[in-house]
């Protein structure tokens, strides 16, 4: 009977041992709020270019890490030196809790090219997830970590990614009336800045189209703000429309041929959309001594949320595109602003002020499930990641300082974007291509 029972014990003992070794993947429910991180080892990139082995490893590993999901292994707990040719030890990385091993190498081949190769390993299923393989000139290394990083990213969440883009930000420097405000792009990490006017104009609340070569801005013309068209590749610059009044908060529909703003004069400010093509514009709202503004389109381009005080406070509202069918959608008092609808349609991003203080927040479309994400002196001006899981935001500071933060949408994982200096009114751009 004694041994009967231990067969059985051992039995089952095998059966667990054998399940553990061969499970998919573990992956991560992203919506499921604060999670504790996944244990992710990334071992050096072998091959002849170490040095920039070394910065793809830690654009890698910042970009994970910076996501909240992950926690990298420190490198001096790894139990073996991978060789990139072979399988691993699996037990090796077990042992130390890796849920998931990243091995790269980098070849140089011809010229000023390199070859960037990367396997992603499941120690626990004993089994290659994914291999890479990128071939990029040397100065392209960081956008190659970056896409790197969207298919970890991708392999355990089932989430597209959201790191290899870009973000047009204003940059700040200079105080009171002096303060100079600069047009500049930089990677969602704040990489590769680049200035992209030269602060002789003031420039604000900059959009990418959705292609993300050109950028819609408010600058000013005989000291009126009017809304730009900045074309990325060719650093030329336009003005949309010389209209009567002020134009500004431009946005660009869905599929980059129509630009939707406000435009006020004689007390009034309305919404308009203006065809890009035929430089045509259409009233979309205008009742008499009321300001509706900060518009922004669903993902399918049928509907326009934007804020509006025709009802005393100031409130969110969703129309039809055309104009018709306006119904507010927030109802939770307090005042609202900048309204910007997820990529994936599923939330609308706002910024709320409310017994003297501000916070990003978010809500159905329908204006149900409406929670707060962030809080401090003064947030605003939120804008979605490709992927509709993380929103960048500005953040003032008492002492005048300006930042750029960035917040999961389960209000997780705040994190302050670096910058070379103060920065605000970012906006995300889609995937790159």
């Amino acid at each position: 009977m004694y041994q009967i029972r231990n067969l059985i014990l051992s039995f089952i003992l095998l059966i667990c041992i054998n399940f553990n070794l061969t499970h998919a993947l573990v992956k991560i429910d992203i919506t499921q709020g604060q999670i504790d991180p996944m244990p992710i080892a990334i071992t050096d990139f072998s091959g002849n270019e170490s040095d920039i082995g070394q910065k793809l490893f830690t654009t890698i590993a910042n970009d994970l890490e910076g996501s909240g999901l992950f926690k990298l292994i420190d490198k001096k707990a790894f139990l073996e030196q991978h060789n990139f040719t072979q399988q691993p030890n699996f037990s090796n990385w077990r042992k130390i809790s890796a849920t998931v091993l990243v091995t790269g190498q980098i070849e140089s081949t011809s010229g000023d090219e390199i070859k960037i190769s990367v396997k992603i390993w499941d120690p626990y299923g004993q089994s290659l997830v994914d291999g890479l393989t990128y071939k990029v000139k040397k100065g392209g290394w960081s956008r190659a970590a970056h896409k790197i990083a969207d298919k970890i990213y991708t392999n355990l969440t089932g989430e597209q990614g959201y790191f290899d883009s870009k973000v047009v930000f204003i940059m700040e420097s200079g105080s009171g009336k002096k303060k100079v405000k600069k047009l500049a792009i930089m990677d969602q990490d704040g990489g590769n800045v680049q200035i992209l006017s030269d602060g002789r104009k003031m420039a604000l609340t900059p959009r990418f189209d959705p292609s993300s070569h050109r950028v819609a801005y408010l600058s000013y013309t005989n000291n009126i703000p009017q809304v730009f068209l900045f074309d990325l590749s060719t650093g030329s610059k336009k003005l949309v429309g010389n209209f009567k009044g002020m134009s500004f908060a431009p946005r660009f529909s869905p599929d980059g041929n129509y630009l939707i703003m406000s435009i006020a004069r004689n007390g009034t400010t309305s919404i308009y959309e203006v065809n890009l093509r035929s430089s045509t514009m259409k009233l979309l709202t205008g009742i008499k001594g009321t300001i509706s503004t900060s518009p922004s389109y669903s993902p399918d381009g049928k509907y326009i949320v934007f804020n509006s005080d025709r009802s005393g406070g100031r409130n969110l509202y969703v129309m039809n595109r055309d104009g018709s069918n306006v119904h507010k959608i927030s109802n939770r008092g307090g005042n609202y602003a900048d309204p910007v609808w997820s990529p994936r349609g599923d939330f609308i991003a706002f910024t709320k002020f409310q017994k003297g203080n501000f916070y990003i927040g978010v809500m159905r479309p329908d204006g149900s499930g409406e929670r707060m994400l962030t809080t401090s002196w003064l947030d605003e001006g939120p804008t979605w990641a490709p992927n509709g899981r993380v929103i960048m935001f500005s953040r003032e500071f008492r002492n005048g300082q300006n930042y750029i933060h960035k917040v999961d949408i389960t209000g997780y994982n705040e994190r302050r974007v670096k910058t070379p200096g103060n920065s605000s009114d970012p906006a995300w751009s889609r995937l790159l291509q």
